[in-house]
């Protein structure tokens, strides 16, 4: 079993909840990842639909998580012809930590025409792009292959850019098919784009996460890009696409996070 999804599989207890831990695998600064977090309320959540497309993830986050044990607690809230609702929180020492709603269609099925009004970033070669480096309690990095495209890693030599995007490649470090799972995961890996132009910051916690799977990934590589654009009453958005290798979108998602700079 690969190291994600042995992390990301809870027990069930009983018909609506779920228990295990959240390990130091997948951390940013000692704190579980928002899209790891994301992943185990998705992976929750599906164990309970019979519609296995995860189309929309929402998720809230209302306080901090540790690495320690917890429960998830999953409702179903509607089931119709074309799409199913759930619910699922997440519980550590009696309180509700992280809140996600999930819609679910049947897998296979795609309506309407297909219709590109953008095309994929263009995103500089994998030997030219410079590679996030694992270090510390930052332990996501010995697990996910995150390379940023030269254009926007200036901030990491003190070379700041006019524009909050970041873009580049990533991928599972081992070997493992990237389904929806692995995008939650993928959706919050890149560093937030705030700092390809202000630097490093004090602050930037995530408030509310949305994930739309488009499509499951074709290829193992997959190109990404992620804008902010406004910040405003101590907040930032973060526009996110995933790409994969053969021009396919898999992945868009809107994030908002608290901002504070250093002092």
């Amino acid at each position: 079993m690969h190291l994600f999804d042995r992390d990301t599989d809870f027990e069930t207890i009983d018909d609506h909840i779920l228990r295990g831990r959240l390990t130091g695998e997948w951390s940013i600064n000692g704190n579980p990842n928002g899209g790891y977090l994301m992943a185990i309320l998705l992976a929750a959540m599906l164990k309970h639909s019979d519609k296995k497309h995860a189309a929309i993830v929402t998720a809230n986050f209302l306080s901090r998580t540790t690495l320690s044990d917890a429960e998830i607690h999953v409702e179903k809230i509607s089931q119709g012809a074309h799409f199913n609702r759930l619910q699922s929180r997440l519980i550590q020492e009696g309180r509700e930590r992280v809140r996600a709603w999930g819609t679910f269609s049947s897998e296979g099925i795609c309506y309407g025409d297909k219709r590109y009004e953008a095309e994929p970033p263009h995103v500089a070669p994998l030997d030219q792009c410079f590679p996030i480096p694992a270090f510390g309690s930052y332990t996501l990095f010995n697990n996910m292959d995150v390379r940023l495209d030269p254009e926007c890693a200036g901030w990491f030599q003190g070379r700041l850019s006019p524009l909050s995007v970041h873009k580049g490649w990533i991928r599972f470090k081992e070997d493992r098919p990237c389904d929806a799972l692995g995008l939650m995961l993928m959706a919050d890996a890149f560093p937030p784009p705030v700092l390809s132009s202000h630097g490093m910051v004090a602050w930037v916690p995530t408030i509310e996460f949305s994930v739309n799977v488009r499509a499951i990934p074709r290829s193992a590589w997959l190109k990404a890009q992620f804008r902010s654009r406004f910040i405003t009453c101590g907040l930032v958005e973060e526009d996110g696409e995933i790409w994969d290798e053969s021009g396919e979108l898999v992945l868009i998602s809107r994030q908002i996070a608290q901002f504070r700079q250093n002092q």
